[in-house]
């Protein structure tokens, strides 16, 4: 199912949905744009919850988008084991609920 040439099919919601999908295009670049933080450090948090979410089309995006902002691999290997971190964190702390009082 994964395919990156998939994605040339985004223009397919552009025309079908063209307000909503200005408005998600308007988000995104408001949202990676430079602020208080770099635009490196947004797409190492990028890539760190694509891993989570694991969606491959936002892992392969963001992991170039962070390379092209000059992340390194010791950069994205962090990320990466920040995202594991959160995620067995999760998983952890709900482990809770599994015992009563």
């Amino acid at each position: 199912m994964f395919d990156m040439k998939h994605l040339t099919r985004l223009k397919t919601l552009d025309e079908k949905a063209p307000e909503a999908m200005k408005s998600f295009w308007a988000f995104d670049k408001a949202a990676f744009a430079e602020g208080a933080l770099t635009g490196q450090q947004k797409q190492l948090i990028a890539v760190a919850v694509a891993l989570t979410t694991q969606c491959p089309y936002c892992i392969e995006l963001h992991t170039k988008a962070a390379r092209d902002a000059g992340a390194n691999d010791e950069q994205l290997a962090e990320a990466a084991l920040v995202a594991a971190a959160i995620r067995a964190g999760g998983a952890v702390t709900h482990a809770t609920h599994l015992f009563k009082d």
